[in-house]
């Protein structure tokens, strides 16, 4: 007798309610865009929102963030509409959180807690499992209770997963061992990547930084010919990529790609990603991509802005890339964007277009770092010279009897290496 095939059947995704709150501090409008973006990160994580709520207050209630009447009006929405998620835009207290999952008897999550669930979720590597799990203790350990259902609830995320999930039983000091421990890790592997950039150091290193979802890795593919993961939802990769582009016949990069920012980027989650930030930290140049087409693109821009200040980065040359220029119903912004955000190149990642607009700028932009210079070389120098092509280019030789005089154009630490490594 033959035995009929089973399927494993996917669970079905839980169905959210996302919260957010007016106050004189916040227009509505405001509210229901910032909303918009909470759906995205729902879906994301494999929730399906299912009904949004907006309270209007002057100031925040401190036991239940929205106030006991707008909590019992929740309690009957998510009944009615069959809703096992609450969602808030904002970070909630433990005190908060646990006062409204006693009264709505449902998991409650707030934002920081939704994107530290989708990172679990996207983390590939060991090295983003670690800065994951190193997040999420930190955010657990001041919202541990004897009320332990709870902890399992926070510590799963949305969809009871997690990296490294412990027994329910875990107490502050087990949890504190556990951080100490990840954060030693992480120190080793900020170490191996020191060394990795110092054997990349012969070219100039380029970094992608942006808002979440503005086309950092499509880009990186595009110019590169990478396969690196692409999906048009909300921190799509979290692992550093890093590609060899040759803009030209004598100028080749490495572009780095890197985790996309967003508005209220919780600042232990940014803290366990310091290793693979440091690609953005130690980059020569910055490519900003932004997504064009969003409504709210110019408040993207300042959060990118203020995370790479938060990062000690943002001392470091930086070009606009608007990207999607594709889905522009109206261009007549270009101009002032050009104006307000020099330099900066309007592209289509997907597309391809314009992309050689941005080359040229990425290496007219390096070529301010550049310097020539020079060498008078024995012949046995000369002879060494082909090794340091890749890191820049000669433009003249001009050869005698027992010299031969070499114009040689590289970037300036790149040129005081060459001439060092010559002469040994």
């Amino acid at each position: 007798m033959v035995e009929p095939h089973t399927h494993a059947v996917a669970p079905d995704p839980e169905r959210a309610i996302v919260v957010g709150v007016s106050t004189h501090h916040m227009k509505r409008k405001d509210v229901e865009e910032y909303l918009d973006e909470l759906a995205l990160l729902a879906d994301t994580a494999a929730a399906e929102v299912v009904a949004r709520v907006i309270q209007e207050r002057s100031r925040i209630d401190s036991a239940t963030f929205i106030g006991k009447g707008k909590v019992e009006e929740l309690l009957g929405l998510a009944e009615e509409l069959g809703a096992n998620l609450i969602i808030f835009d904002d970070d909630l207290t433990p005190v908060q959180a646990r006062n409204l999952e006693e009264i709505l008897d449902r998991k409650v999550v707030d934002r920081a807690g939704l994107i530290l669930d989708i990172f679990a979720l996207r983390a590939r590597t060991k090295e983003a499992m670690v800065q994951v799990e190193l997040a999420l203790l930190e955010y657990l350990l001041p919202r541990l209770t004897r009320r332990w259902t709870h902890l399992s609830k926070q510590y799963g995320g949305i969809g009871t997963r997690g990296p490294g999930e412990q027994q329910i039983e875990v107490d502050r000091r087990v949890i504190r061992q556990r951080i100490s421990l990840l954060r030693g890790r992480l120190k080793e592997i900020a170490r191996e990547r020191s060394v990795q950039r110092q054997r990349r150091q012969e070219m100039p290193r380029v970094a992608l930084v942006g808002y979440t979802n503005a086309g950092k890795s499509t880009l990186l593919n595009a110019l590169a010919h990478a396969d690196a993961f692409v999906e048009d939802r909300l921190f799509a990769t979290l692992d550093p990529t890093v590609r060899a582009v040759q803009l030209d016949r004598s100028t080749r990069i490495l572009l780095s790609d890197t985790v996309g920012f967003i508005r209220k980027l919780p600042p232990f989650l940014l803290a366990s990603f310091k290793s693979t930030l440091d690609e953005v930290t130690e980059s020569d140049l910055l490519l900003h991509v932004v997504d064009v087409s969003h409504p709210r693109f110019e408040e993207q821009i300042s959060v990118v802005r203020e995370t790479l200040a938060e990062l000690a980065a943002s001392r470091t040359p930086v070009i606009h890339v608007f990207n999607k220029v594709d889905r522009l119903a109206d261009r007549s912004i270009l101009p002032r964007l050009s104006r307000d955000f020099p330099p900066a190149v309007f592209i289509s990642a997907s597309r391809g277009a314009n992309l050689a607009s941005l080359c040229d700028l990425v290496r007219s932009t390096l070529d301010l770092e550049f310097v020539e210079q020079t060498l008078d070389l024995s012949p046995e120098q000369y002879g060494r010279m082909p090794r340091f092509q890749s890191r820049g280019e000669i433009l003249e030789v001009h050869p005698s009897v027992d010299r031969v005089l070499v114009r040689f154009r590289a970037r300036r630490a790149d040129m005081a290496r060459i001439a060092s490594e010559l002469k040994d």
